[in-house]
């Protein structure tokens, strides 16, 4: 058993596979997902789990250099990710950038995420590309 809140196996291949600037997207139960990227389905109703839930393990075992999401998100849900990213960067000492990108070029850049994992999440906007980063 691992020690660490990431327990499925797919999303620990996922990050264990990521390389300096490769992308995943964690997308709400709604964002389409492009025919050539591959999507590890974790919604099972709407809510469960909830994009915060995926997005608190998965920070757990990897290094976040850059946020995306979109100009549409709501004042509470931009809140709450730029906490939880300044949070996570504290705890690691290294800065993560934060892009806003209005929510066509975001469904566009989708395109070249190593993966989609999507989440049960019902909320309006709520998909995150993290760009991977490194630890030294």
């Amino acid at each position: 058993m691992k020690r660490t809140k990431l327990l499925n196996r797919h999303l620990s291949k996922l990050v264990a596979s990521l390389g300096h600037l490769d992308e995943i997207v964690l997308a709400d139960a709604g964002l389409p997902v492009p025919p050539n990227v591959g999507v590890i389905d974790l919604a099972v109703s709407p809510g469960v789990p909830g994009l915060f839930d995926v997005l608190d393990a998965l920070v757990e075992e990897m290094i976040i250099e850059q946020a995306v999401f979109a100009d549409e998100a709501s004042p509470e849900l931009t809140t709450a990710i730029e906490v939880r990213l300044a949070h996570w960067a504290a705890e690691t000492g290294k800065p993560i950038e934060h892009v806003r990108l209005p929510h066509d070029d975001f469904r566009t850049r989708t395109a070249r995420a190593r993966a989609v994992i999507r989440t049960g999440e019902c909320t309006p906007y709520a998909n995150l590309i993290l760009v991977s980063g490194v630890a030294f």
